[in-house]
């Protein structure tokens, strides 16, 4: 089971026209606490920004699935919908789910949530998919 936590940081980094600007940007990172969260983020993001940096906001993600694809350059997140019939009142209940799918535009991120879900014995309907301003993800990696 995976925890996912959402950190922004913030930078200033040289833009195109030789000015310096601000920037913030979010990263998804896999970890036991919001201490470890920060301390990883920081080790990520060292060999990448030079000078100083700062993690400006920590958040938990509640992510049920993460779908990767390494030739995705964008992720996008979806609402799934699980679909199950209350035998009882004799209604369709929906149950939300966030999922996470790394693609290069919006149909690869549908095909990704669709064949990741090719296994699953449950009815599901994807309800929405939006582009996120996420850089990267960083998963926890076994030593």
């Amino acid at each position: 089971m995976h925890t996912w936590f959402e950190c922004k940081i913030k930078y200033e980094k040289t833009a195109e026209e030789g000015k310096i600007v601000k920037v913030s940007e979010g990263y998804l990172i896999d970890a036991l606490s919001f201490t470890e969260a920060e301390a990883r983020i920081i080790e990520e993001m060292k060999p990448f920004i030079s000078g100083e940096f700062e993690v400006a906001n920590i958040k938990r993600a509640k992510i049920g699935e993460m779908f990767f694809n390494e030739n995705g350059d964008k992720w996008y997140r979806s609402k799934v919908n699980f679909i199950t019939l209350d035998e009882e009142k004799g209604i369709e209940k929906k149950t939300g789910v966030t999922m996470m799918v790394q693609a290069s535009d919006m149909k690869e991120a549908l095909d990704g949530i669709v064949d990741g879900m090719k296994g699953s014995m449950a009815d599901y309907e994807i309800a929405s998919i939006t582009e996120t301003t996420i850089m990267d993800v960083y998963k926890y990696e076994k030593e």
